[in-house]
């Protein structure tokens, strides 16, 4: 495996780790109620302009996932998308980069 392919692993697995431990802080002090978290992303312009940026990053990473697996046909790529919207751009972003940057098979 290259060193890139590497890289591209470790940011997805730290971009999977480092914001649960947030995610699970949170729920384990405030109940598991996801609105209320909702809620709580939306307590002031700050918070909700960061919202809005990591939506749209991630609708266009979903778009750009969805275009380059229809040309490429890496259907295991696709799992960069439930990614994305259920862990963050922070995983989903590197996950497909390291799926993308596979050796091609001959």
């Amino acid at each position: 495996m290259s060193v890139l392919r590497m890289i591209f692993l470790a940011l997805a697995i730290w971009g999977a780790i480092h914001p649960m431990v947030y995610f699970i802080t949170w729920f384990n002090e405030f109940g598991y109620d996801i609105m209320a978290m909702v809620d709580a992303w939306h307590v002031n312009s700050a918070s909700s302009g960061l919202v809005w940026d990591l939506t749209i990053a991630a609708v266009a990473l979903t778009v750009f996932i969805i275009a380059e697996v229809a040309t490429r046909r890496n259907w295991g790529a696709l799992i960069a998308i439930p990614a994305t919207f259920c862990i963050g751009v922070s995983c989903g972003l590197p996950l497909y980069l390291f799926l993308r940057s596979a050796p091609i098979k001959s």
